[in-house]
């Protein structure tokens, strides 16, 4: 057994408590991880919100040091430096689905989706167990196993968008910010960044978006027709060629997904197709789509869930543009908690006050 130290969401508060809970040693397929860190995601306020039969284990993304592992894991070993993350890390190796993780605590029985990283031990189907090199910075590199990996790859792997084609991205937190960064280092020309809060517009600048648009004070879609217009180049209707190759909506509330269609370049008749229209952001509500501007258009819509990420392969790549300062993790984490001040940083997140990426650090 394990003691642990883990944030609880009770069934009906959305309050968190701290509670030291006893960790099973692990099944065959399981490891145990000490943490360092984990990401604070913004998507965990579904949860908080949602209603739900039993408490629940949150966090899904973390950096930490395996102290136990079950007799069939083989790709890590005790002492190991690994990332939790809530994508399987290679599908080829994961054909049986994971066991959900249930833990006895004080009110009854806690569940978690796949993963919980919100607290300084935890315990992981080996799936979602990612090796990695022990030299890392063991604190930033924490948010690598959901907002990196969700906001870059969806450009590299989602989209898969080439030097010089235009991008727009909806929504600059860490996800969005992680777009913006894959963007720049795929060349992609321009980069235009969209938000309501206009020093999170100028954060994204520094990461590198050529150009900004606040949403409250311009009309984004048609901003973003005028920065793209492509002269000579004409629409079925004769209307000149404009607007994004590709459209990132990384909140996934129902005006930005209704905006990154029309947001999309429209399509050169019998040149080329139309711009792509992403979803990357969590959404909570349906949507309308202009269907006829689809067709004429030949837009596309797609969705994009975790970057379309194979961990085992793009982890290394994210961790390398670290290295390179390429991403900087540094400037991206501007906030850090303790485990105790989980519900300060859940507040300040549904206050929209956290700028890039929050973390957790636990005593190690």
């Amino acid at each position: 057994m394990t003691k642990a130290n883990i944030a609880i969401l009770p069934q009906d508060s959305p309050s968190l408590r701290i509670e030291e809970v006893l960790l099973p040693d692990p099944k065959s397929n399981q490891v145990i991880v000490r943490q360092y860190a984990s990401g604070i995601c913004h998507s965990q306020l579904h949860q908080i919100h949602a209603p739900r039969k039993t408490p629940v284990l949150l966090g899904h993304e973390s950096t930490g040091m395996v102290t136990k592992v079950g007799d069939e894991v083989t790709h890590v070993r005790e002492g190991d430096t690994v990332m939790v993350t809530w994508v399987p890390r290679n599908v080829d190796e994961s054909s049986v689905p994971p066991e959900p993780i249930s833990l006895s605590v004080f009110d009854g029985t806690a569940v978690a989706q796949n993963v919980f990283t919100w607290a300084d031990h935890t315990i992981a189907d080996q799936q979602f167990v990612v090796k990695v090199d022990p030299a890392i910075k063991k604190d930033v590199t924490s948010i690598i196993g959901c907002a990196v990996m969700t906001g870059a790859g969806a450009v590299i792997n989602t989209a898969k968008v080439k030097a010089g084609q235009s991008v727009s991205i909806f929504g600059v937190g860490g996800v969005g910010l992680s777009a913006v960064v894959a963007a720049k280092k795929v060349g992609a020309n321009p980069i235009i960044a969209i938000d309501l809060d206009d020093e999170k517009l100028a954060f994204a600048k520094s990461f590198g978006a050529t150009h900004t648009v606040n949403a409250k004070n311009q009309d984004p879609i048609q901003t973003i027709h005028q920065l793209t217009a492509q002269s000579g180049k004409y629409t079925m209707q004769g209307k000149p060629v404009s607007g994004a190759d590709f459209a990132f909506d990384c909140i996934g509330i129902k005006t930005t997904m209704e905006q990154i269609v029309p947001a999309c370049r429209s399509g050169h008749f019998g040149k080329a197709e139309g711009g792509t229209a992403v979803l990357v952001g969590v959404p909570t509500t349906s949507v309308e789509l202009n269907a006829i501007d689809m067709l004429v258009n030949e837009k596309h819509f797609i969705g994009s869930i975790g970057g379309s990420c194979a961990p085992d392969k793009d982890f290394p790549t994210f961790l390398d543009w670290h290295s390179t300062g390429d991403l900087d993790l540094e400037s991206m984490v501007t906030e850090r908690y303790a485990l105790e001040d989980i519900n300060l940083a859940t507040e300040a997140l549904e206050k929209g006050e956290i700028q890039g990426r929050a973390i957790m650090e636990f005593d190690f």
